[in-house]
């Protein structure tokens, strides 16, 4: 469950915008299911990317000590 969150995120986003596409000019209805979805879009794709960073991170914290890094000249 954990590791599909981010994409459930976006799914529900995604619908939650094209619902909003459906309902079209009705007001308030519409515009609160955009704004929904455009949040849980955007929460969806920020913890992928945040999930990401941290995992790069970590791995290069378990190479040992810095001056043994590969990619340092």
């Amino acid at each position: 469950m954990y590791e599909g969150l981010p994409w459930i995120y976006i799914a529900a986003g995604l619908a939650a915008l094209g619902a909003s596409y459906l309902v079209g000019d009705s007001g308030a209805v519409g515009l609160l299911a955009g704004l929904a979805g455009l949040a849980a879009l955007l929460g969806g794709v920020v913890v992928l990317l945040r999930r990401r960073d941290y995992r790069e991170l970590r791995s290069q914290y378990r190479q040992g000590d810095i001056s043994q890094r590969q990619d340092q000249d």
